[in-house]
């Protein structure tokens, strides 16, 4: 079903499931030798969620080559490497942060993220995690149940972004006096065009000097040629996972159209910025770059971008 503005859902279902699916590539990632990212709370997460294909593939039940045929940018093996630099990505962003003196953090859209649980954050800091009530309710409820304690003072904020999460936060004892590190990880593309612009003048608007911020920022105009080519690789991968009994069609979930880029607008409110390429991270850790002739089309040209705000 396609995305309306008032729609809803849960860890099971529309977009709430790809946090699921997030959290399970996590798991896959923190496997092995070679694993990028240590999340001991991903796998039991995804099985407290209770869908039994993303439980299987966290577990390793399911494994990834069964569900490639090949080596698509939408295929569980890319999926799970994307997620893995982008995990490191934004664990190192915090870190830096907290090396920098910041001891105020926000999470949008926080999901089944568990880095109040898992990161060493100093002494001293604040960590606001927003969601739906559900998604905070469930987490919380889950984590505690694992015996699972905060590195940080934690403080959920269990309010849908389309609402006044603003207000809310600051209820939460939010203090826009003093610098904060802000995420948004995995969500600018599920926002319409206007919902993203409104949600980065927001975060610039609450943000003190010295705030960091960090964000993905996709392609912002998609010929159709492209955006054909993007659906149809979205529901190739959306047939395939059907197939071992999960049925969720990732196109339908996405906004595609033509939106302002996230880097630059940040940059026109007075943030400083730096940017990584989704293929630069690839190579820095170690993960095979996307293919040349990438059937996402422009998919190569997504950037994950960290900013400073100055005086």
């Amino acid at each position: 079903m396609a995305r309306t503005d008032n729609d809803t859902w849960d860890l099971a279902s529309s977009v709430g499931a790809t946090a699921t699916m997030v959290a399970a590539a996590r798991a896959v990632a923190s496997i092995g030798e070679d694993a990028l990212i240590s999340d001991p709370y991903a796998e039991p997460l995804v099985r407290a969620v209770g869908v039994d294909f993303f439980t299987r593939l966290a577990s390793g039940e399911l494994k990834i080559e069964d569900l490639d045929t090949d080596n698509a940018s939408m295929g569980m093996a890319r999926m799970t490497d994307n997620m893995a630099v982008r995990t490191r990505f934004f664990d190192e962003f915090f870190t830096e942060a907290g090396r920098a003196g910041i001891r105020q953090a926000v999470i949008l859209a926080s999901g089944l993220d568990a880095r109040a649980y898992r990161l060493s954050w100093p002494a001293g800091t604040t960590v606001y995690e927003i969601d739906q009530p559900e998604v905070i309710e469930f987490k919380t409820t889950t984590l505690a149940g694992l015996g699972a304690k905060p590195t940080a003072e934690l403080r959920t904020v269990a309010i849908d972004l389309r609402y006044d999460w603003p207000a809310a936060l600051t209820a939460a004892g939010f203090d826009p006096a003093q610098p904060t590190a802000w995420s948004a990880e995995g969500l600018l593309g599920y926002l319409p065009p206007d919902a993203q612009d409104k949600l980065l003048d927001t975060i610039s608007q609450l943000s003190a000097p010295g705030s960091r911020v960090a964000v993905e920022s996709g392609p912002t105009a998609i010929d159709e040629a492209d955006r054909d080519k993007a659906i149809a690789r979205m529901q190739e991968a959306s047939q395939r996972w059907r197939e071992h009994g999960f049925d969720l069609d990732f196109a339908e979930l996405v906004y595609l159209g033509e939106r302002n880029e996230a880097g630059t607008y940040l940059e026109d409110r007075g943030w400083q910025l730096t940017r990584r390429t989704v293929q630069e991270l690839l190579v820095a850790n170690g993960r095979p770059p996307l293919p040349e002739d990438d059937e996402l089309g422009n998919f190569a040209e997504l950037q994950y971008v960290t900013g400073i705000l100055g005086s």
